[in-house]
Parts: structure tokens; C-alpha cells; sequence
């Protein structure tokens, strides 16, 4: 899901990894507005945002929002930063970024309790989320080639709208390849739309200690790639030697 890349990395690869990380995205969108009142997922309101702020002349709120569009890109940076210095190639390259995000996940659900609305804590908590989510953007979007992206919905929807329009075109050989990435899109949607759904209901009812349902998912994916690849080194461990009396 997290371990293949290029030329090993399948359909299937993506549409595990778009359930697994959608969801986890979705559920920090949902239970990130309802507990700070900020989109912690993506920057593109921000944008509008800041702009508005700086047209107000609300220079405090224009540094804090600016703030948070720098985290989300820092933490793009610093996951495309550590898998390009542990290298591509090598396994659990994208442990350490997924660590991080769970880390910062778990300190939101164990602290949350503390947030007193300020300013000041609004400006920590979402940006502390918006740097995970810029994390989990880059880290996904270079493991699957740009194919998957979790973290929103604009990029994918375009892109589902595109494919609609070309799939029911008649005489094209790619249609087969075209229906794959159009479920594909639909999973992306479909298991964000789940975690938020999930993150706006457990909020209602266990407040900040919902966001250890998306450090649960992190850590999920995380020993679900590490088992597998010790169980299949093992495996390769026990055949040698059968295979080395075959050949004598």
C-alpha cells in the first residue's frame, strides 16, 4: 500500500491506500472544523481568507492564516524531504512521516481538552493539523506517482468530471483504463466522505478524543505494510534453504 513504488506499485496499491488515508483525511476535515472552526486540510480557502483579512486591515488574523498555509507547506516539504533523503527505493521510507502525523494527531486528541478558543490556541491547534495534513498530502502523492491525493476533494472531482466525459465517448481504446481511475476517484470520495461523517458524529459525542480514531488508522497502515513485508521476508528466509536441496 505505502512500501511499493513506480513500476511495482498496482491499481490495487492506490485503492488501498485512497481508502485508508481518505478516510483518515475526511475525519480530521470534519472533526477539525467542528473543534477550531478552520478547514485543516487544504489551504484553498485560506487563500480567500487572508485576502479578506488584508482588505480589513486584520493584520493579526491576515499573519495567523499565512501561518497556517506555510505549515501545510512545510509539512509537504519535510515529507517529500525525508523520503528523497532515505530514498525511494528503500523500505519504510514513509514511516517516519506517517509517525509524525499520528504523533501530532495524538497530541490534538490528548490536549484537545486544554483549548480555551483563544487565538493563540486556534492558531496552534489548526496549524498543528494543517502541517500533518501537508504530511500525509505529499507523502501519498509521491508514493502513488500523483495518482491519489486524500487530503481534498476539488483536484479529484475534476478529475472525475474529465473521465465521465471520456468514458462515454464511443471508439476509445482506454476505456478499460479509464473506468479503473474513475473507481478510483470514487473510492477517494467515497471513504473521505465516510471519515467525515465519522469525524462530525464522534466529535458531537467524545469531542477531541475522536482524533484517536485517525491515529488508530495510521498506525493500522503502518503494521499492515510492516507485517506484510516480514512475513513475506520470512517466507523467502524458509524457501532458500528447501530450494538450495532441491537443486543439490
Amino acid at each position: 500500500m505505502l512500501r511499493h513504488l513506480g513500476t511495482k506499485r498496482t491499481y490495487q496499491h492506490n485503492v488501498k491506500l485512497a481508502s485508508l488515508l481518505g478516510l483518515t483525511a475526511g475525519f480530521v476535515n470534519a472533526a477539525g472544523f467542528l473543534a477550531f472552526g478552520v478547514l485543516t486540510t487544504n489551504v484553498t480557502g485560506h487563500a480567500a481568507l487572508f485576502a479578506e483579512r488584508i482588505a480589513m486591515q486584520d493584520w493579526k488574523t491576515a499573519r495567523v492564516v499565512a501561518l497556517w498555509m506555510f505549515l501545510f507547506l512545510a509539512g509537504a516539504f519535510i515529507s517529500s524531504l525525508i523520503v528523497s533523503r532515505i530514498g525511494k527505493n528503500q523500505r519504510y521510507s514513509y514511516v517516519i512521516p506517517i509517525l509524525i502525523e499520528a504523533i501530532i494527531l495524538l497530541g490534538v486528541a490528548a490536549t484537545g481538552y486544554k483549548y480555551n478558543h483563544s487565538l493563540v490556541d486556534k492558531e496552534l491547534y489548526a496549524g498543528s493539523l494543517l502541517f500533518a495534513m501537508g504530511l500525509q498530502n505529499a507523502l501519498v502523492s509521491m508514493v502513488s506517482g500523483s495518482v491519489v491525493r486524500t487530503t481534498h476533494l476539488t483536484g479529484t472531482f475534476t478529475d472525475l468530471g474529465i473521465e465521465l466525459a471520456q468514458v462515454i465517448q464511443k471508439n476509445r481504446d482506454d476505456r478499460a483504463v479509464l473506468k479503473g481511475r474513475i473507481k478510483l476517484r470514487l473510492a477517494i470520495i467515497l471513504f473521505f466522505m465516510c471519515g467525515a461523517l465519522g469525524g462530525a458524529y464522534l466529535f458531537h459525542f467524545i469531542s477531541f478524543h475522536a482524533f484517536f480514531v485517525p491515529v488508530a488508522l495510521l498506525i493500522f497502515a503502518l503494521i499492515y505494510d510492516v507485517f506484510r513485508i516480514t512475513v513475506r521476508r520470512y517466507y523467502r528466509q524458509l524457501q532458500n534453504p528447501f530450494k538450495k536441496r532441491v537443486n543439490n
